[in-house]
């Protein structure tokens, strides 16, 4: 199908993007932004923020709508959490966002470098506020309290995509055990004031009803923000887009949202888990 005017964006500026890349070279580090091919990757660079990869780039699952290289992985980079920090202290940033690839291969699945990763940038930017979207940790509690007891600002865990979909879209996540992530953040992160945070793609086939199921359960569970955004495909090998979703959905969905209880909802075909990730905290905080 062709795109949508509303999801067609002018050409990243090589300025931008080359001097974000060179930071991050020097660090040897890695962005979401590219590596999942993130259409709003032009406008992020030009403000000079970007969402860190940590725990290398070689996913260790093979989700059917993920651009990120599936494999083996390399051993983590011990130096990474302190290059995060510093990264981000030379960007200037008041809201540092940091993501992962799955690390099933690790015996705690990546947790104890997520846990470094927040200390070294609460150590380099006291006043910086820490974002963390993290995997399902295989459904352990060791790994996620060890994220939780670091006090990350926000903990994010994408549902991704409804129930039904998941053996095409996520043949290796179990949807209930996502849900009962959040539900775990939720209840063991409240004296820490940790805000609990999910999202969905839309237009991988999925009804509106089945979303506003999702978005019960979240709120079930105890999730406080969430993002909507549009599928989009990264390669022929991937699944492919059922539906471009009209703005006007996404509008109305973000009002669905906001009457169950949500305290904030991002809702848009090009919005992304950290897409304005500061700004909604800013706001959320208000």
């Amino acid at each position: 199908m062709k795109r949508p005017d509303w999801l067609v964006l002018p050409a990243p500026n090589a300025q931008d993007m080359d001097r974000i890349q060179s930071l991050l070279d020097k660090g040897h580090l890695h962005s979401v932004c590219e590596s999942a091919q993130c259409p709003n990757i032009g406008e992020c660079f030009a403000s000079k923020t970007c969402t860190f990869m940590i725990l290398g780039d070689i996913c260790t699952r093979d989700c059917a709508f993920c651009a990120v290289t599936h494999g083996r992985p390399n051993s983590p980079d011990p130096d990474e959490p302190e290059m995060v920090a510093l990264t981000s202290k030379q960007l200037g940033l008041r809201h540092v966002v940091v993501t992962s690839v799955t690390r099933d291969d690790l015996p705690d699945d990546g947790a104890g470098q997520f846990a470094e990763t927040i200390r070294a940038i609460k150590r380099e930017l006291p006043n910086a506020t820490v974002e963390v979207l993290i995997p399902d940790f295989k459904g352990q509690d060791a790994p996620l309290k060890m994220v939780i007891d670091a006090a990350p600002d926000v903990i994010n865990h994408n549902v991704e995509t409804v129930p039904r979909l998941y053996p095409s879209v996520r043949p290796q996540a179990i949807y209930s055990r996502s849900i009962q992530l959040i539900h775990h953040v939720a209840q063991h992160s409240s004296n820490q004031q940790i805000t609990t945070k999910s999202g969905l793609m839309l237009g991988l086939g999925e009804t509106q009803e089945e979303v506003i199921a999702v978005m019960h359960d979240l709120i079930e569970a105890g999730c406080q923000t969430l993002t909507l955004g549009q599928y989009l495909r990264p390669s022929p090998q991937h699944h492919p887009v059922i539906e471009y979703v009209h703005p006007d959905t996404f509008n109305h969905l973000a009002e669905v949202g906001t009457s169950m209880g949500f305290k904030h909802v991002a809702s848009g075909p090009l919005v992304r888990s950290s897409y304005h990730a500061a700004e909604s905290f800013a706001q959320l905080c208000a």
